[in-house]
């Protein structure tokens, strides 16, 4: 018997991506058995458990293997929470030797495939003979920095700590963006930097985008650009993988039956992922901002971190916020006739693909960006943590399906500012016709891609049948 093995961490934006492609892989070649080693990390991830559950149930041909949680040295206690996953996830490699020993027992392992925190492992990979895979989780852009990260880094007199917020960096395939677009960890650790250089020694790099999303960027990388000094291994864009929607979870919540009862594209909808927190103060001007619009919205709140902790952790323990002590006095009465508050979760997918839903106020993560693509919603780019700075510049200047969210230097948003964005991204007099007649044909993009004879598609047999050699 053969299998794929998959290697993620258990953050949503991370593991539903790679379950879609263990699915995608088994689909087309059913022989395949997937497993999927599940990294520990430092912060509560059991609000994916529930998913996992889900897939286990649902699909025989996944099986999950979780390792156990790892000790830290105690002078990580003040480490950034992508630093912490570094340092998780370097310690985790014995434990991924031993899976793959152990699954090798019974199983002809024809690719470990690892998202970007795990690269390390390709170094178990090789020493096992298994030819070792990168899996991009966030479109081509942000692979076109990580593959020339060591090139930047040759050719800069100065380390990537010492630049200034306002650096300007030019990379082959992508407008010209400061340093502080880059996620923070790259900037302070050579983790990073590390799985940058195993990237060009993997045996191929599968990429969730497609071809009409990211031309500039996917050509760019065809042309060797983003790798000057060696050959760059095959790429492989097999995206969009997108989460279907639970239907009955979906049709059960009361946000869709709100949605039956607006206007056809009248309603933005606000939504900042798994983790993506707000201080109450910035929860009152997003309110402010709402009413101020005139607009139909539909808003999904979480409660706010505590002061002393990162806003990553303990996400997944999080009661359901209290709106009224939340949000400004009188809000919720004043706009119940026009727009919806709801708490912690909102079956997103089935939300972008409702008529009603006009655009997208989001953080920016690739899973979020691919699910608006493909229900053809135009965005405001409203980006929080990882890579999300970088998708902006993407998604505005070169894709141009989101406008820019404008932010104080500590990250705060106005009032003015968000009403601003929502009357621009939502006024039809505010000729974004062109806007939005790009984004419905990027949705025509996405689902002609996968079809037969789709370059995704294309791409995708290109890859299964590398591993019959």
């Amino acid at each position: 018997m053969e299998a794929i093995v998959l290697y993620t961490t258990p953050a949503a934006g991370h593991l539903i991506p790679m379950v879609e492609l263990g699915k995608l892989i088994h689909t087309h070649q059913p022989s395949l058995t997937i497993h999927i080693l599940i990294a520990p990390v430092p912060y509560g991830a059991s609000s994916t458990a529930p998913y996992i559950a889900a897939v286990s149930s649902t699909t025989p041909y996944i099986t999950f293997h979780n390792h156990a949680t790892i000790t830290l040295p105690p002078n990580t206690s003040n480490s950034s929470i992508e630093s912490l996953i570094f340092e998780f996830i370097n310690l985790n490699n014995p434990n991924v030797h031993q899976s793959l020993l152990s699954i090798s027992k019974s199983y002809s392992i024809k690719a470990l495939i690892m998202d970007f925190f795990c690269s390390n492992a390709l170094s178990i990979a090789a020493k096992l003979n298994i030819p070792g895979y990168h899996f991009s989780t966030s479109g081509a852009a942000a692979l076109t920095y990580k593959l020339y990260l060591p090139t930047i880094q040759k050719n800069n007199t100065i380390n990537f700590k010492d630049l200034n917020k306002t650096h300007i960096l030019n990379v082959p395939g992508v407008p010209p963006f400061q340093s502080s677009d880059l996620p923070k960890i790259l900037l302070n650790n050579e983790c990073f930097l590390e799985c940058s250089i195993t990237l060009a020694n993997s045996a191929g790099i599968i990429v969730n985008t497609f071809e009409s999303l990211e031309p500039r960027a996917i050509q760019a990388i065809a042309d060797g650009l983003c790798v000057p000094d060696n050959p760059t291994p095959p790429v492989y864009y097999i995206g969009p993988l997108s989460r279907g929607h639970n239907e009955d979870e979906a049709l059960a919540h009361e946000c869709l039956t709100w949605l039956d009862s607006q206007p056809s594209q009248s309603v933005v909808f606000l939504c900042f992922g798994s983790l993506g927190l707000f201080s109450i103060e910035q929860l009152k001007e997003i309110a402010l901002g709402l009413e101020n619009s005139g607009h139909r919205f539909l808003w999904v709140v979480r409660n706010p971190p505590s002061g002393d902790e990162n806003h990553s952790l303990a996400v997944s323990t999080q009661p359901d916020p209290d709106l009224d002590s939340l949000l400004p006095e009188g809000f919720l009465g004043r706009t119940k006739e026009r727009g919806l508050v709801v708490k912690s979760w909102a079956p997103q997918v089935a939300v972008l693909n409702h008529d009603s839903v006009g655009g997208f106020v989001s953080h920016c993560g690739w899973n979020s960006v691919l699910e608006a693509v493909c229900a053809g919603v135009p965005m405001v780019a409203w980006p929080l943590y990882a890579e999300q700075r970088f998708n902006r510049v993407v998604l505005v200047e070169d894709v141009k399906i989101a406008l820019w969210m404008n932010e104080s230097k500590d990250g705060f948003v106005s009032a003015t500012e968000v009403e601003k964005r929502v009357r621009e991204l939502m006024d039809s007099e505010n000729n974004n016709s062109t806007f939005r007649e790009r984004v419905i044909a990027l949705k025509e993009g996405a689902k002609a891609t996968v079809c037969e004879g789709g370059s995704s598609r294309v791409a995708l047999i290109k890859l299964v049948e590398s591993w019959k050699n």
